[in-house]
């Protein structure tokens, strides 16, 4: 028996170094299965995020765009106010004249003026600028001078 024992105890450590072998497989199996699902996992909280972000930049630019468009918008109530101010401005005026030449021709008539004050200008027609440093020759009156 003797020969038979020490068999039986290498055996034994053999057995014993293959099921420690197989459990650092097993072990290694499912930290790799671990592994792969912590970086699917990973994977999708980042495309997530990415997509987080790329919605919070979107917002912003929308909030950013109505913002600009808000400012627009008030420049432009602003500036047609003005130009109603303007206008209503550009009336009072046309009423005051209107006024004040319904008191001048009132005045003159009073105090006999020849004709009343017209509110139509006529305008004198001009001579033609170019013209007026010439003389007018007649045609075969004058003479060429050869220097």
């Amino acid at each position: 028996m003797a020969p038979s024992v020490p068999r039986t105890r290498a055996a034994a450590a053999l057995r014993m170094k293959q099921i420690a072998l197989d459990n650092q497989s097993r072990m290694i199996r499912r930290l790799r299965a671990k592994l792969a699902t912590d970086r699917r996992e990973s994977a999708a909280i980042k495309k997530e995020h990415e997509s987080t972000q790329m919605k919070a930049k979107k917002q912003h630019a929308r909030e950013s765009h109505m913002e600009c468009h808000h400012k627009m918008q008030a420049r432009i109530q602003e500036a047609e106010d003005t130009i109603q101010e303007q206008h209503l401005v550009i009336e009072a005026l046309v009423e005051e004249k209107a006024s004040l030449l319904q008191t001048i021709q009132g005045l003159q008539e009073d105090n006999g003026a020849p004709a009343p004050f017209d509110d139509e200008w006529e305008e004198e027609p001009d001579d033609d600028p170019e013209e007026e440093g010439r003389e007018e020759i007649p045609i075969g009156e004058g003479e060429i001078v050869d220097e």
